[in-house]
């Protein structure tokens, strides 16, 4: 991990960092709608409670991207996520995202989980094919 937040490590690659966070910002938000919508179509999904959690807890998280896509499958399959981590024995006090869920997760929600991300990829896929379809079609214009 380039910036690895050591004394030693801090400043190398903290401009890379920070240009991975900017050209990030839009595309994660777009991941996170994504999974929004997939939430849907998938069984137990909560896309209201996607959107919810996506909205009030995707800014809680360290990075200013991650938190986004983490809050909204968070809420559609209903479990908390981040919290208090360990690293290198030392615990760090994290917000917890989607904290009105339970932390405690199996197999099931792993499968959930997974499935929910092969819709939204599938939800992607089909709206790339549709902007490229209309480009080909020259409805729309990348000039």
């Amino acid at each position: 991990m380039i910036g690895y937040r050591t004394p030693r490590h801090d400043a190398f690659g903290k401009a890379a960092a920070r240009l991975d966070d900017l050209l990030n910002y839009i595309p994660a938000r777009i991941a996170a709608v994504l999974i929004v919508l997939a939430s849907a179509f998938v069984p137990r999904g909560r896309p209201g409670a996607s959107f919810r959690v996506m909205a009030r807890d995707g800014g809680k998280h360290r990075s200013p991207n991650a938190g986004w896509s983490e809050a909204a499958m968070a809420g559609a399959l209903g479990v908390a996520l981040s919290g208090p981590r360990s690293y290198n024995g030392k615990t760090t006090d994290q917000p917890w995202v989607g904290g009105e869920f339970s932390a405690r997760i199996g197999s099931a929600e792993i499968r959930r989980g997974l499935y929910l991300f092969v819709v939204a990829c599938l939800l992607e896929a089909v709206i790339v094919a549709l902007i490229a379809t209309l480009a080909l079609a020259g409805q729309i214009g990348f000039s």
